[in-house]
């Protein structure tokens, strides 16, 4: 197989973005590069449609090399790709329901997003106002003696976001698990068409609210790549400084909320005043507790005062203190040893098969990090580690976000002492002429995917955005079966996915 740079350049190149290339292919090249996904040696990162085009970002990861392949001039159909590489069916059937190009011999032809509601079909492609054949979801079935179904959600306790879980169990042990998700489509990329640079940064940062930082940081970069354009030093150091702060206020909360499953609620509380103690200096340092609208093209909108950095110089010292005795804590304490050790264990073939990002895959043994495998400033000259583990169950899950907590607040220490002065923004240029973007940002639950092209007027003429829980999602519902349903809440967060990032 040849490399990822020599296939597209086989094609009709296109586009040198930063990051990598993007290149036309014929119907042979795109089902051979399917093919490769299915025989490893390259990295699914996102797919989706237009019209009349249908887009599939690769990686191969010995050569950090990112790059694009396209399908153009397509009628109603293009080759499936999830018919050779199971983790894109998800994503087929999304862009059957968004565009209406039909994936030819999809395994799984169901909708996904479109649950029927929004009183048209392919609202970003050749929009339709014929109905869905039939708006009743089929689960997929199930045979055997004594199995019983378990219906949850979509509607939660709490303010959990909506998702539907349906359970086949044998007694208290999991046969099935399957998901239905999309209860929260909101039209990202519909909202996205049309907008200007200020608003789309907006909307960006809104996919996932918990992640607010990482799109924006995504989305900036995106566009600042179809501008060619560059970032004072100050602002690349600063964005940095957020997308630390907003990965560990989330893995604090994540590892407290985590034990609180397991009935264990002192971590929780110990685990929410420290996240709680991030998001107050995140405030005082940026005006804002999550940090939102805080990246923009061009850079960031806020500086950071010396007040505000002494702030985030003693926050460091302060979590250094308390979180190693809460972390002996949890590996002192045998009863929530019981429920995380061996439970949800996710292979790490099935983790590098599916390119599970963040926790989830550097649990079971994936060591990617687009920090340092693609090495986006300013992470070029920071030092830090890559923490993985290859046991892949709960316990392992929780120890990855201990270490990068950890290796978070040395990144906080460093981005402080190097930071250079200067401006924080560029003005971004009067655009005149179409230009494509593309990014790939690591948030805190993994790599986040932006692509985008330009209008001739400077607006977004198609955005798409893809969160890492596209390829999480399935997963979980791998590593519940054969354990007890008992033990759902545990591995749904220790995976955390997003519904809203998902969902779009």
């Amino acid at each position: 197989m040849p490399s990822l740079t020599d296939f597209i350049l086989q094609g009709s190149p296109v586009k040198q973005y930063r990051p990598g290339l993007c290149g036309i292919v014929d119907q042979t090249g795109w089902i051979a590069a399917a093919d490769a996904l299915a025989d490893g040696h390259w990295t699914l990162l996102g797919l989706w449609g237009e019209a009349s085009a249908a887009h599939m970002a690769l990686l191969e990861e010995p050569t950090a090399t990112v790059g694009i392949v396209r399908l153009e001039t397509l009628e109603n159909s293009y080759p499936s790709v999830a018919r050779h590489h199971p983790p894109a069916l998800r994503l087929e059937r999304a862009i059957h329901d968004l565009v209406g190009l039909e994936p030819q011999d999809l395994p799984d032809p169901r909708p996904w997003l479109d649950h029927g509601r929004w009183g048209l079909r392919a609202p970003l492609g050749h929009r339709s106002n014929a109905p869905l054949k039939s708006t009743a979801y089929e689960f997929l079935p199930t045979e055997g003696q004594g199995l019983h179904q378990i219906p949850v959600g979509p509607v939660h306790a709490g303010i959990i976001e909506p998702g539907h879980f349906r359970f086949t169990a044998s007694g208290e042990t999991v046969v099935r698990l399957e998901e239905r998700l999309g209860y929260v489509h909101k039209g990202v990329e519909a909202l996205m068409a049309g907008a200007d640079l200020g608003r789309a940064v907006h909307i960006a940062g809104r996919t996932s609210g918990d992640s607010t930082v990482a799109y924006a940081f995504a989305f900036s970069r995106a566009t600042e790549s179809a501008l060619e354009l560059e970032v004072p030093p100050r602002a690349i150091w600063l964005r940095a400084l957020m997308a630390e702060l907003e990965r560990l206020a989330n893995h604090l909360g994540d590892i407290g909320a985590i034990c609180n499953d397991a009935a264990f609620s002192l971590m929780h509380a110990h685990c929410g005043i420290l996240r709680e103690h991030v998001l107050r200096a995140a405030h005082i340092a940026f005006g804002h507790r999550m940090m939102r609208d805080k990246v923009v093209p061009g850079g960031v909108t806020t500086d950071l005062s010396d007040e505000a950095a002494l702030t985030l110089r003693t926050l460091v010292p302060e979590i250094r203190q308390r979180f190693p005795s809460l972390v002996e804590l949890y590996d002192n304490t045998a009863s929530l040893q019981d429920r995380t050790v061996g439970t949800g264990v996710l292979r790490p073939a099935l983790a590098r098969q599916y390119g599970a990002g963040g926790y989830v895959g550097r649990a079971s043994g994936r060591s990617f990090d687009a920090r340092r495998t693609l090495c986006y400033p300013p992470y070029d000259r920071l030092h830090f580690e890559v923490p993985v583990l290859s046991e892949g169950d709960v316990n392992a899950r929780i120890w990855i976000r201990i270490r990068e907590v950890e290796q978070s607040l040395s990144l906080v220490e460093q981005i402080l002492e190097q930071l250079p002065d200067g401006p924080v923004l560029t003005d971004v240029p009067d655009i005149r002429g179409q230009g494509d973007g593309l990014a790939l940002i690591e948030g805190f639950r993994g790599d986040i995917l932006v692509w985008l092209r330009l209008a001739g007027d400077g607006r977004i003429d198609r955005c798409h955005l893809r969160d890492p829980s596209w390829f999480q999602w399935p997963l979980l519902e791998a590593v519940i079966e054969a354990n007890i349903v008992a033990d759902f809440p545990l591995c749904n967060k220790s995976f955390n996915c997003s519904y809203s990032g998902h969902d779009l």
